[in-house]
């Protein structure tokens, strides 16, 4: 696998990833903003790739732990190397299924960008691309339980994702019994439909599921807003 170095967080985090196939886009780098973790909490993320948001997390708040369980054993390696190179060994990224999970101490927080696109159709031509877009049938239902089960008593679960998918995850997190407290979209432009959307449910939550008033990406240029530019360079937190 040839790899390219780069950075995220405006040079705050160290990052290499695959030259070809999936490469992170802003996804990640949204999902580490809109988890509301601590100083000390854990954290795990499913489908955690090269490691991108488990790592602008840690550069935020400083002091966290968090485990990434990954299928493709080369991305995962890749993660752990990403991790040690920033200094953060508190991060561990381990092969695997999200859905093999073994029981262990309970988490604080749980976060995916699950994939999400149709399982038919045409795919990628580069593997690893395919495999990290395309979501298999039940994948939410999946994901939702194992991630729902390694969480604490009022932990939440965090997901960025389709628009078109967003009924499917919401069932999902609540019959994971995570159930839904909030949905964000993610506004391209001013006056254009979400393509994608921050969900988060709460584990053993009974408050009343709200709609944030979500975020505008773009200008109508080609730049960032200054509200997604705090989060994508700044590391700065989500409003929800």
């Amino acid at each position: 696998m040839r790899i390219t170095e780069g950075h995220l967080l405006n040079g705050r985090v160290r990052y290499a990833q695959p030259a070809e196939g999936f490469r992170s886009g802003i996804e990640p780098v949204l999902l580490a903003a809109s988890v509301p973790a601590r100083a000390g909490e854990r954290v795990l993320e499913a489908g955690s790739g090269a490691g991108a948001a488990l790592l602008c997390l840690s550069a935020r708040v400083p002091g966290i732990s968090g485990l990434g369980v990954e299928r493709d054993a080369g991305l995962a390696a890749l993660a752990a190397r990403n991790a040690t190179a920033n200094g953060w060994p508190g991060l561990t990224f381990r092969a695997g299924d999200i859905a093999d999970l073994a029981e262990g101490e309970p988490f604080d927080h749980a976060c995916a960008n699950p994939p999400y696109h149709a399982g038919g159709g045409t795919g990628s031509s580069e593997a690893r691309r395919d495999s990290a877009r395309r979501a298999v049938p039940a994948l939410f239902g999946v994901w939702a339980v194992a991630m729902g089960r390694a969480l604490r008593h009022r932990g939440t679960l965090t997901w960025i994702v389709s628009a078109a998918v967003v009924p499917a995850c919401l069932a999902a997190m609540d019959e994971a019994g995570c159930p839904p407290a909030c949905l964000l979209p993610l506004w391209p432009r001013v006056g254009t439909p979400a393509k994608l959307v921050l969900l988060r449910g709460v584990k053993g939550g009974r408050g009343p599921f709200r709609v944030a008033a979500g975020l505008v990406l773009h200008e109508r240029g080609e730049g960032f807003t200054a509200e997604a530019d705090g989060l994508l360079r700044d590391g700065r937190v989500m409003d929800w």
